[in-house]
């Protein structure tokens, strides 16, 4: 199991860091998509600074929930802007965050009293 998390976490480390610098570089894929969502470009560079920095959470011993939790909350609302404003291809972002919070629940420890 102790590899099957850590696979998971480092495929969750690539596919948001390289997620995020492409909206804080600016890609034309990501500032349409921001433009479309209607909530300005200033979400993108919000965005893309929560999931570089959620990434690195998830190596930080003792907060790996919490950067799993704020994945899994960015992932959501990726879910229902490809719902309701991009169109129905919210697959890869719900696996995402199925896969965060596979994480946030294995270090469920970090939050929950025991």
């Amino acid at each position: 199991m102790k590899y099957a998390i850590l696979g998971i976490k480092a495929l969750l480390t690539l596919a948001f860091v390289a997620a995020g610098v492409a909206k804080l570089m600016g890609a034309e894929m990501m500032v349409g998509t921001f433009e479309a969502i209607g909530a300005g470009q200033w979400f993108r560079y919000v965005t893309g600074a929560i999931e570089i920095g959620a990434a690195a959470l998830l190596w930080v011993r003792g907060r790996e929930a919490i950067g799993a939790a704020l994945l899994v909350a960015t992932m959501f609302g990726a879910v229902l802007a490809h719902l309701l404003v991009l169109g129905p291809s919210a697959v890869p972002a719900l696996v995402l965050g199925v896969l965060a919070a596979f994480i946030a629940w294995t270090h469920k420890e970090q939050v929950l009293p025991a």
